[in-house]
């Protein structure tokens, strides 16, 4: 367990713009033990006034569930769909000691408010009878992020995260409620996750989980993350260096995104896996009916 560190924070959900399923985004922490190396995040250090190591130094806000329900509670809260983690993982090992998520899904089933979200962690089984309680009134959503089968590419990308057996299992469990699962897989590594092998496996096995959505995504490199990211590479599949540097050049996906929607719609149809991310969560807090149309990366 490396070190925390306490801090406070004025509101727990913070507004977000974007083509996004919902518009309120909650972090109980900031930094993550998972130590993605492609992380889009790690820019997010640098406006604390304690530094540190964004895989290393993990930010505790100990006052969030106070925080949280003074914005609940107040007549002017729109009960909007809240993400819990867009910026870092509730559940990364910090949590196991902290134990600050049983509280905040005690608050989210005394509001009745819908949530969203996405763990590279098993531990959320833990609080499995509270989103167990909580999807019987609301809208649930369940999601892993999976970006690949393979055990030993993941402890190389995620060296924090479980295994991907564990996430598939841990997707499974939540059948038994009545909460929506997903596959995040996202991202997409060209080169290294978007082959044949590697997608059918992590297709096969979301459609042996029953979720009841899978939702790619391409690797976005920008910033530190891209430093990052390139380290990496540099170190475990220099070969691939080059590769990546033409390809995130000016507008270089453009040529590689038309085959990978392709290959993508061709294994979807394989396994009858649904892209529609959205239909679901419109019907249950929206009370949309009509189907939406998803275009992949939507």
């Amino acid at each position: 367990m490396k070190r925390t560190i306490s801090i406070s924070c004025k509101t727990a959900c913070t507004f977000v713009r974007g083509r996004f399923p919902y518009h309120w985004d909650l972090n109980v922490y900031r930094g993550c033990n998972h130590d993605c190396k492609y992380c889009y995040a790690r820019y997010s250090h640098k406006y604390l006034k304690e530094k540190g190591d964004f895989s290393d130094a993990i930010f505790v806000k100990t006052n969030i569930v106070d925080a949280l329900e003074r914005q609940l509670r107040n007549p002017k809260w729109d009960k909007g769909v809240i993400n819990l983690g867009g910026v870092t993982d509730n559940y990364q090992v910090a949590e196991s000691m902290e134990r600050q998520m049983p509280e905040i899904l005690r608050l989210m089933i005394k509001y009745n408010n819908p949530i969203i979200i996405s763990t590279k962690s098993d531990l959320i089984l833990r609080d499995f009878d509270l989103f167990d309680e909580l999807s019987r009134k609301t809208y649930v959503n369940i999601a892993s992020t999976i970006t690949t089968a393979n055990e030993t590419l993941q402890k190389k990308l995620e060296p924090g995260g479980v295994s991907p057996m564990r996430r598939f299992s841990m997707l499974q469990e939540f059948r038994k409620t009545k909460a929506s699962t997903a596959v995040h897989m996202m991202p997409l590594l060209p080169y290294l996750t978007d082959g044949e092998e590697n997608l059918n496996a992590v297709f096969s096995q979301a459609r042996d989980a029953h979720v009841d959505y899978l939702l790619p995504g391409l690797l976005n490199l920008r910033g530190e993350t891209k430093q990052v990211f390139y380290h990496f590479l540099q170190k475990e599949y220099p070969n691939l260096l080059g590769e990546y540097r033409i390809l995130y050049q000016n507008a270089g996906l453009k040529e590689y995104r038309g085959p990978l929607f392709e290959k993508l719609g061709r294994i979807r149809e394989k396994y009858q896996i649904s892209f529609d991310y959205r239909s679901r969560l419109d019907r249950e807090v929206n009370g949309k009916n009509k189907p939406v149309q998803l275009s992949l990366f939507d």
